[in-house]
């Protein structure tokens, strides 16, 4: 007897666990191939990853004949300030992240992206007027204490790293928000095409001082390129998720990245948490369950109700 297929609901739920898995999980490894170009500089690293990130994407475009699509977002004076502000952003996000790398701090790099639900939150608070009920607002507050703590009680400073890579990719999936109709293979497109002037230029000027502008060897140098799809494919793929998952479910795989971040900086990288730094973490991991099982608790008693 032959089976029968599956549902096409249930297919496409596999497929969109498959493509949340191999985003976030690609997220996740990306210490370790940053890592591989550490010794470059890391505003050279950002300048040969946007451009190219963008000549990958262009290809892309290309081969999906969407360049009137690509055409009537730039005439769009609107989405293209959204854009470019967004840009700004995701460009602070990605030099922060590899320095980040390059220099050792790939904990505070995973702490940062474990917080940045929480700034996710607090924006929607902030700017969206939108409203917690009472333990959400504990689980921020909770976030806030983790945080502060180093602080007040050893004095050290405040992990500036961290908070750097939450608020601007809180800041720029906020931005991207307000452009539901902009598929992401055109929105990097742009993004990556505003940034890339000011990333020429500064290989340029790196060529003429007499730097090497491929690291100076060619393992260097395939890193470097290789950079480009490394950037733009998981973006696809987290893009194709979305299509098939419900929000809430594609929301409990973003934990997946700061966690690999996590694991690969205590057991490859030798970075050792010290005790403040753990209590941070301690904290942000309690709210973020904290959040997490509220959100739940209240989705399930409304589904009842309905």
């Amino acid at each position: 007897m032959v089976p029968s297929p599956p549902p096409a609901s249930s297919a496409r739920t596999r497929e969109g666990v498959f493509f949340a898995l191999a985003c976030y999980g690609s997220w996740g490894m990306f210490p370790a191939f940053w890592k591989m170009v550490a010794t470059v500089p890391p505003a050279e690293v950002l300048a040969h990853r946007i451009l190219w990130s963008l000549l990958f994407v262009v290809f892309l475009i290309w081969r999906e004949r969407r360049f009137d699509e690509l055409r009537l977002l730039v005439n769009s004076k609107r989405r293209l300030l959204v854009l470019t502000a967004s840009t700004l952003c995701i460009s602070i996000n990605w030099l922060v992240f590899i320095a980040a790398v390059s220099g050792g701090n790939v904990l505070e790099a995973s702490m940062g992206y474990f917080l940045n639900p929480l700034i996710n939150v607090a924006l929607g608070v902030l700017v969206l007027k939108e409203r917690l009920r009472p333990l959400q607002w504990l689980a921020v507050a909770l976030a806030v204490v983790g945080v502060a703590e180093p602080m007040l009680i050893a004095g050290d400073q405040p992990p500036w790293l961290a908070i750097l890579l939450a608020v601007s990719f809180g800041i720029y999936g906020l931005l991207r928000k307000q452009l539901p109709a902009v598929a992401p293979l055109t929105g990097l497109t742009i993004e990556t095409g505003l940034m890339a002037p000011l990333a020429l230029a500064y290989l340029i000027w790196r060529g003429m001082s007499g730097d090497p502008l491929f690291g100076g060897s060619p393992e260097l140098a395939a890193a470097l390129i290789a950079g480009g799809p490394v950037t733009a494919l998981p973006l696809l793929w987290f893009a194709a998720a979305a299509m098939r998952l419900r929000y809430a479910t594609l929301g409990f795989f973003q934990y997946v990245a700061p966690t690999g971040h996590f694991l690969l900086a205590v057991l490859a990288f030798g970075e050792v948490p010290g005790p403040h730094t753990m209590v941070t973490f301690a904290c942000i991991w309690a709210s973020i369950a904290l959040y997490s099982l509220e959100s739940w608790r209240h989705h399930t008693r409304s589904a009842t109700e309905a």
